[in-house]
Order: C-alpha cells, then sequence, then structure tokens
C-alpha cells in the first residue's frame, strides 16, 4: 500500500511539471528552479527533527509527509525515477548484518 501512495504522489508531481497548472504549488516549485525546491527540502527536514523531539505524532506525520512531497519534487526535477529508489531501498532491504562500525569520537575534546 506504501509504494502505491508513493507511487500516486510521484505521478502527481511529474504531470505538474509536464502541464502548468495556474495556482499550483507544485508547479510554482518547479519554475523557481533547484535552488528553491532544495530550500524547501532543507526546510521541511529540519521541521521534521524539530516535531521529532516533541511529544507530537501528529506534528511529526504531517511534518514528514512534507519532506516526503518535497523530496519527490526534487527527484523529478532532477529526472530520477521512483522505480530508481525503490530498487535502492530493496537492494538495502537484503542486507542484514551489515552494522558499520563507527569511530568513537570523545566528546570532551
Amino acid at each position: 500500500m506504501e509504494k502505491d501512495i508513493l507511487s500516486a504522489l510521484y505521478e502527481t508531481v511529474l504531470s505538474r511539471k509536464n502541464q502548468k497548472i495556474e495556482g499550483s504549488y507544485t508547479c510554482y516549485l518547479f519554475e523557481q528552479g533547484i535552488d528553491k525546491i532544495l530550500k524547501k527540502v532543507g526546510e521541511e527536514s529540519a521541521e521534521t527533527i524539530i516535531a521529532a523531539k516533541n511529544e507530537s505524532n501528529e506534528l511529526l506525520t504531517g511534518e514528514i509527509a512534507d519532506l516526503i512531497y518535497h523530496l519527490m519534487v526534487m527527484m523529478v526535477e532532477r529526472n530520477l525515477p521512483l522505480e530508481q529508489l525503490t530498487a535502492e531501498l530493496e537492494k538495502r532491504s537484503e542486507k542484514t548484518g551489515n552494522l558499520k562500525k563507527f569511530k568513537q569520537v570523545d566528546k570532551n575534546t
């Protein structure tokens, strides 16, 4: 089910890039270009982080949805097919026992 809604969102965003609709926020983002799109991805990322530190899952859900939407706009702008992302996620899901060794950092220095 999750993939279906993501596919539908991607297709909607793609259609807005190819067919301008007056008053469409998505069309506005494409008209403004990659810098505006990336600015929104950054803003939504920060808002998601802040929402995650709060107690409201409802607020967090909304911010994650905003972030995913803006990531989709970025993907369409960069001509990155959704299938490429889902293939990468599927490939990564097959990996097990792949815990990376993290460098120990002395936080007192």
